[in-house]
């Protein structure tokens, strides 16, 4: 089933990442201010209403959904919401409306909990969000998190039957050292890496210029020792991967800087608010909890969605300057759309 959501540039919408809550037990510092105040309740979709609009893109051709954040795992009653979008996932030889793939992107902190309740709601594969093997580092970089919940809920997670991406922001100057150490461990557990270009979004306090590393120059040191084979091989997201050749793993780029992958974007994101965002770069979207909690019909969710679509931009407007350039982005932080 090919996708019916079109953008004004020819793009089919095929993937969906929803924010199911801002918060999060942690406040990494490309991510979140120290002191965030997070929305109140009344603002954010009930399950019922993340599960209806989900449903609306689902049977418009959208096969994939991951579940991000904030922190997913720290909103009550999580399981019984992916239970239920689990139900959407159908046989491989299905040409039905329905999900080809349902993941999680998480932190790893409440990963052990919930690790065998993901498996059997249909889950298989997860992003890890892991900085730094080293405790103290870990603990400076998300502000308070411990480095051993994060790496027991990943064991969990493979011990279940679960695929493993650890996902790591590239720093200059805080983990810079740290991506040998990371491919070898990757190796030994059977999880892929991806490393991030970092974002200007939101003010978290930190100088985005000081930590900004190009993805193009950490791939050209990896290559002096290791053996990086290129895949073309895709997950539905914007990671460029290689394989490394001494520990069979794959190891992702994501790079909405130095190179970016606007061209192709077959994704749009869904806040936890119900606001639609059409790119992650910008600040356009749709208000799609005001059609709900008007009283909308199926067909006017669809209509806000297809004039969201109509407006989606060719590309983000992400800059970091080097040697004292400009930094600009969106004012909302990465947690309220979860990356």
């Amino acid at each position: 089933m090919r996708s019916s959501l079109i953008d004004s540039h020819g793009r089919a919408i095929s993937y969906l990442r929803v924010s199911v809550t801002d918060r999060c037990d942690m406040r990494c510092v490309y991510c979140m201010a120290e002191d965030m105040e997070f929305l109140p309740r009344a603002d954010v979709l009930d399950f019922a209403e993340m599960e209806r609009l989900c449903a609306a893109f689902i049977r418009r051709g959208v096969t994939r959904i991951r579940l991000t954040g904030g922190e997913p795992l720290v909103r009550r009653d999580i399981d019984t919401l992916i239970r239920s979008l689990g139900r959407w996932l159908r046989p491989q030889d299905s040409f039905a409306p329905g999900l080809d793939e349902l993941t999680l992107t998480t932190n790893g902190s409440q990963l052990r909990q919930h690790a065998k309740a993901l498996y059997e709601a249909g889950i298989r594969r997860v992003n890890v969000s892991l900085d730094t093997l080293d405790p103290e580092r870990f603990a400076a970089v998300t502000r308070r998190g411990r480095l051993h919940q994060t790496l027991d809920g990943i064991q969990a997670a493979l011990d279940s039957g679960i695929a493993v991406r650890v996902n790591t922001v590239a720093m200059a100057d805080v983990n810079d050292r740290e991506f040998d150490r990371l491919i070898g461990w990757c190796g030994e557990i059977g999880a892929d890496l991806c490393l991030i270009e970092t974002m200007p979004m939101g003010d978290t306090g930190e100088d985005r210029r000081g930590q900004y590393l190009p993805l193009v120059d950490i791939r050209r040191d990896l290559a002096t020792r290791w053996t990086l084979e290129p895949l073309t091989v895709r997950t539905g997201g914007p990671a460029r991967y290689v394989r490394v050749a001494e520990t069979g793993r794959k190891l992702g780029f994501i790079t909405p800087l130095s190179h970016n992958f606007c061209e192709s974007c077959n994704r749009v994101r869904l806040s936890c608010t119900g606001r639609l965002y059409t790119c992650l770069g910008q600040e356009d979207g749709a208000d799609l909890r005001a059609v709900l909690r008007e009283g909308g019909s199926d067909d006017q969710i669809a209509a806000t969605i297809d004039d969201a679509l109509s407006h989606k931009p060719k590309g983000h407007d992400f800059v970091i300057g080097r040697r004292g350039g400009g930094v600009s982005g969106p004012a909302r932080h990465m947690s309220v759309t979860g990356g």
